[in-house]
């Protein structure tokens, strides 16, 4: 598993397989640690030896709302290609998180393989591997430890997967105000927790997580 101590994306590790005439689909979640709402991954693909990107691009957390909602068009428009996945509440429920969070994955890479073959593809994933990608193995992935800080690619992912969220999440708020998930996007702030004991659990809430992590 590759890490690096560099805090600043670049496309080092896409080099490498660009030169060896793969696509690299940067791949990153959000909403996996979340206490309410669907959990959301997107995969981003350059084209190869690519230049003229915003030199803005990071690992979403390190960006403000502002920027986040800027650079989203930009990475689209400069994409050969991207794909945006999300698995709700419901299914959460039913098979777990982590399950859930592999099922969103495997539809980001299903909607980027209609596009593109994928033995043409080589997966830059933030993390950890993929299990069960249809002609993608593990010898097609590279796990990165923070790969959305040190891969233009995955940062790329990781900002489309948290405005594509942040939006769903605000539309949320409006069915479930008392909650604010506008502010919180759905994540176990002390705001959220004290909602929580005060009006008990919406529809939208993780009822498959130990409902201990839900204690004020």
């Amino acid at each position: 598993m590759a890490k690096m101590t560099k805090t600043t994306p670049t496309f080092n590790f896409e080099n490498n397989f660009w030169e060896k005439g793969y696509l690299c689909v940067g791949m990153d979640e959000v909403g996996r640690g979340s206490f309410a709402g669907p959990v959301v991954t997107a995969g981003v693909i350059f084209t190869p030896f690519c230049k003229n990107l915003d030199t803005r691009i990071n690992d979403s957390k390190k960006l403000s709302p502002k920027i986040r909602n800027e650079l989203t068009p930009h990475i689209k428009s400069s994409a050969l290609c991207y794909a945006i996945s999300a698995v709700s509440v419901p299914i959460i429920n039913r098979i777990g998180i982590g399950k859930a969070t592999n099922m969103a994955f495997r539809k980001t890479i299903e909607t980027i393989s209609k596009k593109i073959e994928n033995d043409k593809l080589f997966l830059l994933v933030d993390g950890f591997y993929l299990p069960y990608i249809r002609g993608i193995g593990r010898k097609k992935q590279l796990p990165i430890v923070k790969g959305d800080s040190l891969s233009i690619s995955i940062a790329a992912a990781s900002i489309l997967a948290k405005t594509y969220r942040d939006e769903l999440m605000k539309k949320i708020n409006l069915l479930y105000p008392q909650y604010r998930f506008s502010a919180n996007k759905g994540y176990g702030t002390k705001q959220h927790r004290h909602a929580i004991k005060k009006y008990g659990l919406s529809k939208i809430h993780r009822k498959s997580f130990n409902l201990k992590k839900y204690e004020i």
